[in-house]
């Protein structure tokens, strides 16, 4: 079965449709018909080549949300059946077998199979292959399929630095800029039982940040708000791609509080060392998470209601909604619907 699809053949180029034949189905593998694809800034990033590493013809899309079409041999029926609801993200596949897949950090797995950004097509399509079946996810009945693909990228990403930076409910924390990953990260993080304190370039988006559960509201933009709130928050997590005043955030965290960046910033990250050095700070990247943190954020987005605020487009306007991302338009997470 050809798998019919919407692709770059140049950078930077338009969306054309592309057929493509996928192959024979291997042991692990699972294919996925899509109903439901979100649209992150990396798809943007990875059709216009901004990276240097994209193999055309490419087929965006990593955020995907269907029902399983064909699984492979060695697919647990437990676990995934033919027509059921399901999604899976930036990462669909792993070795397993390395010192981080055993010790269930698959995402930081060497030889992971990266949805898009590893020649891997994406959803932007009828049909996707997953490498993996482990790394396909039933959507909880609780969760619409139109919520459950922003949360398989945008979700697990703002999610995951909650489990592997220890942030507790006692926590005060700040999340920088209230878009794409941000609004869920309040949302989150309020449910986790923070103190949460929006942190955005103007008070623009103040009621809609206390809307998402924040508490506190900074605005950065010819204020000296940030510098008032030195020495007050446990964590923060940066959400966007913006170059920071990285010394003032760093001057914000508690002793020993930590600084996650998830968004990325277009130039390199520069710190006083004396900032970092002399309270015992910490700085860490975050990326989308392993097999078992993907299940807890399912899960705990459908027992506290957490839902990403999206704009639907139809999959034949992929290139209006791919070009409405990369305008920084979408609030705040586009949806493409087969």
């Amino acid at each position: 079965m050809s798998f019919r699809t919407h692709a770059a053949r140049t950078a930077k180029a338009r969306l054309e449709p592309f057929e493509y034949e996928p192959g024979q189905l291997g042991p692990n593998e699972v294919d996925v018909a899509v109903t439901h694809c979100g649209i992150c800034h990396t798809d943007v990033g990875m059709v216009d080549n901004e990276w240097g590493m994209t193999k055309f013809p490419f087929v965006p899309g990593h955020e995907i949300a269907g029902t399983v079409a064909a699984v492979g041999s060695g697919v647990d029926p437990e676990r995934l059946r033919v027509g059921q609801r399901v999604a899976f993200g930036a990462i669909c596949g792993s070795c397993m077998k390395c010192e981080w897949c055993e010790s269930g950090k698959q995402n930081v797995c060497a030889k992971r199979v990266d949805t898009v950004m590893r020649g891997h097509q994406g959803g932007f399509a009828t049909h996707v292959r997953a490498a993996d079946w482990r790394f396909v996810y039933p959507i909880p009945d609780a969760i619409a399929p139109e919520h459950a693909a922003p949360l398989l990228c945008g979700g697990i990403t703002v999610f995951a630095p909650l489990l592997r930076y220890g942030v507790r409910p006692v926590d005060r924390v700040a999340v920088v800029g209230i878009g794409g990953l941000g609004h869920l990260a309040v949302q989150y993080l309020a449910k986790w039982g923070c103190e949460v304190t929006a942190i955005s370039s103007s008070h623009d988006k103040e009621e809609l940040a206390r809307g998402f559960g924040a508490t506190n509201f900074l605005a950065t933009k010819g204020t000296d708000e940030l510098k008032k709130a030195a020495q007050s928050f446990d964590f923060i997590l940066s959400t966007v791609s913006a170059d920071l005043p990285w010394d003032d955030y760093l001057a914000a965290l508690k002793p020993q509080g930590k600084l996650c960046i998830v968004g990325v910033p277009e130039k390199p990250i520069a710190f006083n060392p004396f900032g970092l050095l002399h309270s015992e700070k910490v700085v860490a990247g975050g990326i989308p998470g392993a097999i078992v943190e993907t299940a807890q954020m399912l899960a705990f987005t459908a027992r506290h209601g957490i839902k990403p605020i999206v704009e639907l487009f139809p999959m034949s306007e992929s290139n209006k909604a791919l070009d409405h991302t990369r305008q920084g338009k979408a609030r705040f997470r586009a949806v493409l619907v087969a």
